[in-house]
């Protein structure tokens, strides 16, 4: 299989690269002519594409394809979602910024050190501030860090709130459940995490949950969203959900990761490891080395990593999730993401180690440490 035309490419969870496969079905998916809510023939046999995609988008939480709802990614998944509702909102301290940005005024859910929602915290908000619907992610985009979403889907419908819950990193790699005590309301899902093209996702809704249109002007998406279907894109991404990637081999490789930065650098410090994680993500604080400094060491010898939401980029201030988790602000100014997907390989790895070998070789002279330090 292809790899990506960088030499290391480890940042996966700000997009993920295309199968070769996966570009040539697209690519046959636009010479194919048709809009999808036309009768002729060519308009139908587009209608069977993206049906059949939105078939295979259902199969993965195992709900009717009527639920699901196509956008342009999470981000405008994650609004509708929110924006549907006219009561109250509480989302948590370390959403995604398409989440937090929607209402300011929701009072954030607090996390523990680990970055794990704090459950007894959100027990006494339900009580006290009786919102409507409650958001929180699936797993962290910048930690890996795994939410405990069935208690925190019984505890809002204890209290007679709706669930969003943001599954961008975690779908395929976690087991999802929509609807039901222990299950979201809606869940959104973005194409370009999961090896499909960007500028598409979707909006997933639990049985007989109805939300308000958010374009109007069309029939497409059962009157829910407007707009011409992306029948391409929408093809694209059911190919590669159909790619299968070994997310216990990518576990192996990070937990090799992780091993060797400590022999190199004892002081480094994994974000939320005591806390379940998902396999392909380290978020990692080197103490003395800022992540600007980190990024084009690494950048320049061809290894491509993140240092916080994609969505965020340009800006200098420490991470938000991070300040949440009671991590310092020199701490947080030092923190890196590495995160691994269906193309990672041991030369990744070495390719990462070497240049962090480096960086830490110079933070030692210049600190005045020695290497057994």
């Amino acid at each position: 299989m292809p790899k990506p035309t960088t030499k290391a490419y480890l940042d996966y969870n700000a997009t993920a690269p295309m199968r070769e496969e996966t570009v040539a079905v697209i690519a046959q998916a636009m010479r194919e002519v048709g809009n999808p809510s036309s009768t002729h023939q060519a308009g139908q046999g587009a209608r069977r594409r993206l049906e059949a995609a939105r078939s295979a988008l259902a199969a993965l939480v195992a709900v009717d394809p009527t639920a699901v709802i196509f956008t342009s990614g999470a981000t405008e998944s994650n609004h509708a979602a929110l924006a549907a509702v006219d009561g109250k909102r509480l989302v948590s301290a370390i959403e995604h910024p398409s989440v937090a940005a929607v209402d300011a005024s929701c009072p954030p859910i607090p996390v523990t050190p680990d970055g794990v929602i704090n459950l007894d915290a959100l027990e006494r908000m339900l009580r006290s501030y009786r919102p409507e619907l409650v958001a929180v992610m699936a797993a962290n985009n910048e930690t890996g860090v795994v939410q405990p979403v069935g208690a925190i889907a019984r505890l809002v419908h204890e209290a007679g709130a709706l669930l969003h819950v943001d599954a961008v990193q975690a779908i395929t790699k976690l087991p999802l459940c929509v609807g039901g005590v222990d299950g979201a309301d809606s869940l959104s899902i973005s194409g370009h995490k999961l090896g499909g093209p960007p500028g598409i996702g979707a909006l997933i809704l639990a049985p007989g949950r109805r939300i308000r249109p958010w374009l109007r002007g069309g029939g497409q998406e059962g009157r829910r969203r407007a707009g011409t279907e992306n029948v391409p894109s929408a093809v694209g991404w059911a190919h590669a959900l159909a790619s299968s990637v070994d997310w216990n081999a990518i576990a192996l490789l990070r937990k090799r990761l992780e091993k060797e930065v400590r022999l190199l650098c004892p002081e480094a410090r994994i974000v939320g490891e005591e806390a379940p994680r998902l396999p392909n993500t380290t978020c990692l604080i080197t103490p003395g080395i800022s992540n600007e400094a980190q990024l084009m060491a690494l950048d320049l010898a061809g290894v491509s990593i993140g240092t916080g939401s994609a969505c965020s980029s340009g800006k200098v201030e420490p991470s938000m999730v991070l300040q949440a988790m009671g991590v310092g602000a020199d701490d947080a100014r030092s923190a890196i993401r590495i995160s691994l997907g269906w193309a990672s390989c041991e030369r990744d790895i070495d390719a990462f180690l070497s240049v962090y070998e480096s960086m830490v070789g110079v933070r030692r002279r210049r600190m005045g440490l020695s290497s057994g330090a």
